[in-house]
């Protein structure tokens, strides 16, 4: 199979966002979206600070990450989710004897022009939203020209 795409500097670079929390968040009493107000890098200004969901401004293969701080004696659970699906998720769960906990996850995928990628912070569960050590990051990869379907599996 041969994959198409578009290989400029400006094609790769339209989508990249680096954010992160200023305090702490959580736990509520149910799914909560996390919100990180506090942006690093935000070309494209595909990642919305108010909404905190990520649109893809293109279609092709994009990167994600997401690190975790927080209190060992509270369960923790933060998820990847794209379009309402769970596609990868953190969890750690309380102990007496812990007193911090840190984790995170990573992804590649395919994205649709449109497609919305954002970070769930799970019921009755909570992180630390310093600065430094709570953040979530994307950025493209490739863009695919339209009507090409590239297999990540």
């Amino acid at each position: 199979m041969r994959i198409k795409y578009r290989n400029s500097i400006e094609e790769l670079n339209r989508a990249v966002f680096s954010s992160d929390g200023n305090k702490a968040i959580g736990p509520f009493n149910t799914d909560t979206t996390l919100i990180y107000k506090t942006l690093k890098t935000n070309v494209g200004s595909a990642y919305n600070k108010h909404t905190g969901m990520f649109t893809a401004p293109v279609a092709g293969i994009y990167y994600f990450s997401f690190f975790y701080h927080a209190g060992g004696a509270h369960p923790v659970t933060v998820s990847l989710i794209k379009n309402n699906e769970l596609i990868v998720m953190a969890h750690d769960h309380s102990t007496s004897h812990d007193g911090a906990d840190n984790g995170g996850n990573a992804v590649l995928l395919q994205l649709q022009q449109r497609d919305q990628v954002y970070l769930r912070l799970g019921a009755n569960t909570n992180v630390w939203g310093n600065n430094v050590v709570t953040t979530f990051s994307g950025f493209l990869l490739r863009q695919l020209i339209e009507g090409c379907n590239f297999n990540l599996n």
